[in-house]
């Protein structure tokens, strides 16, 4: 499908979908908004944005710390139920989760620095761009960015994108037990595996292979291709992700025929 099969796919669906969606319509005002916006505006939408960047790292935060408290529960009741197998292996375990401490945590270090940094371009670049890198984008949040694409893929390509969360109790892809989230579609017997975030860099592509190898252990299944979708890809992610076999997007329109 090309470039313009896909412009006219829109343009017919768009206005039914703007009638009946009204986060769609939402979005569409958003970018209407901010592409004329003046400086005064801007500066308001800027913080506006900022305010709820924030509250949506709170909710996130709250979201892991009640995610992590239900892991914790459960990783007890596993550890009472399995008491005499959690003894022989206890020191085993330790040592191992010690040494992937110690293994990423340059890896962790970095993704703290680049995250810092990303803040401060955002600031430095707020008087000339922040119109325009809310017109182009149109997020609010993490979970809205993921919506927009999974409908983008759904509408461009006739599949459904299927979001599953399961836990891993080996504790594989974190290096302690958690839940894991991906997002999956299944054609014509083909397996792939997405990823779809509005930035990734190093780590969270090396979390995303991990991510898939947990997910065909656990099913018993290879996927066909692991596919991550995000405007903001890290230059040392595309690297990572050229040598783990992953295709990377910058959008949803640019994925290939599925």
């Amino acid at each position: 499908m090309n470039t313009q099969e896909i412009k006219s796919i829109i343009m017919r669906e768009l206005p039914k979908i703007i009638r009946t969606d009204e986060e769609v319509r939402r979005f569409i005002l958003n970018i209407g908004r901010e592409q004329f916006a003046d400086q005064s505006e801007a500066n308001r939408r800027f913080d506006r944005i900022m305010d709820e960047l924030t509250e949506e790292r709170r909710r996130s935060d709250r979201k892991w710390e009640e995610n992590q408290r239900r892991s914790d529960e459960k990783w007890e009741e596993h550890r009472k139920e399995h008491k005499q197998t959690w003894e022989e292996h206890r020191k085993e375990q330790e040592q191992m989760w010690d040494e992937h401490r110690k293994e990423h945590k340059q890896t962790w270090d970095e993704h703290r620095k680049e995250h810092k940094q990303m803040i401060l371009e955002i600031k430095r670049l707020h008087e000339s761009t922040i119109g325009a890198l809310g017109a182009r984008w149109g997020i609010y949040s993490e979970q809205t960015f993921r919506n927009a694409l999974k409908g983008i893929l759904e509408e461009t390509f006739d599949v459904e994108v299927i979001n599953i969360t399961e836990f891993d109790d080996e504790g594989y892809v974190f290096g302690r037990p958690d839940q894991v989230e991906l997002d999956i579609i299944i054609r014509d017997g083909t397996l792939l595996i997405c990823e779809l975030k509005s930035s990734i860099d190093k780590a969270g592509m090396y979390i995303f292979e991990r991510k898939v190898r947990f997910y065909e252990k656990r099913h018993q299944r290879e996927a066909t291709k692991m596919i991550v979708i995000s405007p903001m890809v890290d230059k040392r992610a595309q690297v990572v992700a050229e040598k783990l076999g992953i295709e990377v997007y910058t959008s949803a329109e640019a994925v290939e025929e599925l």
